[in-house]
């Protein structure tokens, strides 16, 4: 027996609900291991029926095709004198589990059930799964009878246990359990395991790479021993994007460590660890082995395969490895890139229609694009015969091989210009100079004609035409035909998309990509079913500011001249006409009454921090006391509250997008809060009242001014005012823009109310008489 044993940990693209692709991927990542010389190999979470099946789990199905596929991987010759586990769902006693399973020869050796949930950010596992609680005990499970059929093996110890070869012994965390406070590999470390395993889940976020490392360093630094970490890479079927970095530490040191961002379907990662450095680096951590010395005893279940081999004197050790990690911009180009390449290999269209507006946030997804572009021309320059199969497939030209990436981005996207007369020759021609740098098939077109067909048809109806404010026309028509602008690319955009490869004579269709960013998302300012809806966006999930830093690093890196102008340009909708000088009017800041950097740290400080208004605004009272006075935070974080509350129900229809940043309003899955809120906040703006007032005796909040009628009348200051007039300016719809001229729906509704008293019944109840025209909010104005 040696002591030197090689390992490898996985990184799967894996898809829920594709037995037959997910079983090909594991096979291949077990045969690609043995080759390479592992004795050892692990893949990463629920790998057999995929991470994100979500209420699948809940159907028998699942289960049974889960097994069958097991029993397929198990039978395997691949799988031959090789130690292996795999993740899958398993129902023990009519209670469904997160399961490892260990098996060697054919034969099942431990079913391992994860024993802490996660259900914060995307996750919800408690919706489908238990956790095991009986720690370091077992319970005989009785194997389902094609498995028995098959091996003759009728029972298989379940639980909480461990594997004991003849030089070494293995044990397992499941994702969840390496973050928890209370990790298991601590005890097993105790207990004499020296290998800990962790199949995992773990999603993108923007800046979170170096989690993962960290914990692995210190769970393998505080307790000795070697941590195998393998994880799912790529879309799968949901909003986030795997974060693969599957790696291997010895002691506190990463041995290797596999990529963040491939288009690479499998990935395997080897490390050479020696028993003995584990067992030299223990026994000199004193205090550890007083604590070992009492430790509880695992269950282990015994394995008779040696893992190392005899002569093993001159096999080399795996060396530390040192690596620097991407940095928010190679993020953005890279993961949002391989998200949209997983989602149209598998949807089966034929690649991408984008409205390209010449602004930053369409020609961030422009660059998306061109960069998924590159990562495929590269990955086929590398002999990746899968990516040359899929890409093949899209284009239905069985001999096409990418080698520009200008000339592929041609063939797979459609940029187009939707202007009107109120857009300006700067946009259009920074659109058309991107396009033709990254090698769009790129078109132009006018929308002047649709819009004034529709509003013909409204004058048809009600003889009446609306103008914009500059022409004399109120809040109302103003908004009116802003929407009407929004709405119509949306729907041009769909018909090109459908049509544009059969005028290319190719077959299929393209789908839509949306553009806009996360803070105008949480803000609102965006149009329901406008060019903003489309089927998926690659930059939904990404911040404004992260977006511009992300455009100078392209703009460089791939030597795109055109971003500079596109970097520089105010940031503007171009949905109002244009001064008499052709200069614009309106500018997206302007008219959301808050700039990018302020909505980021609105965003960060309500999700992540979860602060509500009285919260948010004693944080930044504090944070911006060097330019701001008390009562000026106060009117950003109302202003702030009121559009988020007025325009929350857009949630409910946001395209889905790649999960990137911590504080994404997404309303789907992961920001789980209402959609019907009352704007007026008067709880919690009358908290921060008190406390300015505390802060500046002298100070008379604005909720308090003088009303025309106190009792009946709510109270609409300038700020109030200036969010119900201004919401959108860029993308707004009926039900997000309470307001007729500046006048609130519900507070035009009471003064109808007051015109009309006396001279009839105001059609209230008798409880609404007595209770609530007379009980008043904490601003007093009338509930």
């Amino acid at each position: 027996m040696g002591r030197k044993i090689t390992v490898a940990v996985t990184t799967l693209n894996q898809w829920a609900l594709d037995f037959e692709g997910n079983m090909a991927r594991i096979l291949q990542s077990i045969l690609e291991a043995k080759d390479m010389g592992a004795s050892y190999r692990t893949g990463p979470e629920l790998e057999v029926c995929g991470y994100s099946c979500e209420d699948h789990f809940r159907e028998p199905d699942t289960f049974l095709h889960s097994w069958e596929t097991f029993l397929e991987i198990m039978m395997s010759p691949f799988c031959a004198n090789m130690l292996v586990d795999v993740g899958m769902p398993v129902m023990h006693q009519n209670v469904a589990y997160n399961c490892r399973i260990a098996f060697f020869n054919r034969k099942l050796l431990l079913i391992r059930p994860k024993m802490a949930m996660c259900d914060d950010g995307n996750y919800r596992e408690s919706r489908w799964f238990t956790a095991w609680t009986k720690a370091q005990k077992t319970e005989e499970y009785l194997l389902p009878h094609l498995i028995k059929e098959q091996t003759g093996q009728e029972t298989v110890p379940f639980g909480d246990a461990v594997i004991a070869t003849p030089d070494t012994c293995i044990g397992y965390e499941i994702c969840e359990e390496l973050w928890n406070v209370r990790s298991k590999h601590v005890e097993m470390s105790l207990s004499g395991v020296e290998i800990i395993v962790n199949g995992s889940g773990s999603y993108m976020e923007l800046r979170k790479a170096h989690i993962t490392n960290d914990l692995i360093c210190n769970a393998s630094f505080k307790a000795g021993g070697a941590y195998l970490f393998s994880n799912l890479r790529g879309c799968d079927g949901q909003r986030v994007y795997f974060n693969g970095c599957s790696a291997i530490a010895l002691n506190g040191d990463v041995l290797a460590r596999g990529k963040q961002f491939a288009l690479q379907d499998v990935e395997v990662t080897l490390a050479t660890i020696d028993l003995e450095e584990i067992r030299a680096y223990r026994v000199s951590l004193r205090s550890r082995c007083s604590s070992a010395a009492g430790a509880v005893v695992y269950p282990r279940i015994r394995c008779d395969f040696e893992m190392s081999t005899h002569n093993d004197i001159f096999k080399t050790a795996t060396p530390a490895l040192h690596f620097t990690y991407s940095s928010p911009e190679e993020e953005i180009e890279l993961g949002p890139a391989c998200w949209l390449w997983d989602y149209l290999r598998r949807s089966g269209q034929g690649g991408f229609f984008l409205p390209l507006s010449g602004g930053v946030d369409s020609s961030s997804s422009a660059t998306i694009v061109y960069s998924m572009c590159r990562q495929i021309v590269q990955a086929v320059q590398h002999g990746d015969a899968q990516v040359l199969y899929d890409i093949r497939k899209i284009l239905a030209d069985s001999d096409y091989t990418p080698i520009n990436a200008a000339a592929l981005c041609n063939r797979l996207l459609v940029t187009c210009y939707m202007g009107s007369v109120n857009s300006s020759k700067e946009t259009r021609r920074r659109a058309a100079q991107l396009a033709n740098q990254i090698g769009s098939y790129h078109i132009e077109i006018s929308i002047d004609l649709a819009v004034n067909a529709l509003l013909g048809i409204f004058n048809a109806v009600t003889g009446l035409t609306p103008v914009f404010r500059t022409q004399g026309g109120c809040a109302r028509q103003n908004l009116a035909l802003q929407n009407i602008q929004s709405r119509i690319r949306m729907v041009l955009a769909y018909i090109f998309a459908q049509l544009m490869l059969w005028v290319r004579n190719r077959p299929g269709g393209l789908l839509v990509l949306g553009s806009s960013n996360v803070d105008e998302s949480l803000r609102g300012y965006l149009t329901k079913y406008d060019c903003s809806s489309a089927d998926i966006n690659p930059i939904g999930g990404i911040s404004k500011t992260d977006l511009l830093r992300f455009l100078s690093y392209a703009k460089k890196k791939y030597n795109l001249t055109a971003l500079e102008s596109i970097i520089d340009a105010p940031p503007t909708a171009e949905l109002e006409p244009l001064l008499e000088n052709g200069q614009l009017l309106q500018t997206d800041e302007e008219d959301m009454g808050m700039s990018y950097s302020e909505l980021s740290e609105y965003g960060r400080l309500r999700k992540q921090y979860f602060c509500g208004p009285y919260s948010m605004f004693c944080r930044l009272v504090s944070t911006w006391k060097s330019d701001l006075t008390p009562k000026e935070v106060a009117e950003k974080v109302k202003h702030f509250f009121r559009c988020y509350a007025i325009n929350r129900h857009k949630m409910t229809v946001l395209t889905p997008s790649v999960h990137a940043e911590i504080y994404s309003p997404d309303d789907n899955r992961f920001d789980h809060r209402p959609f019907l809120y009352r704007a007026n906040w008067s709880w919690q703006f009358k908290a921060i009242d008190d406390e300015i007032d505390k802060l500046q005796p002298a100070y008379a909040p604005s909720s308090t001014q003088i009303r025309p009628n106190d009792d009946l009348v709510p109270s609409l200051d300038t700020s109030t005012q200036q969010s119900f007039h201004m919401d959108d300016s860029k993308h707004s719809s009926p039900m997000s823009s309470a307001s007729f001229d500046g006048v609130s729906t519900a507070g035009q509704l009471l003064i109808d109310n007051v015109e009309t008293q006396g001279a009839k019944p105001s059609g209230f109840s008798k409880v609404h008489v007595n209770v609530l025209g007379k009980l008043k909010d904490r601003t007093g104005i009338p509930v």
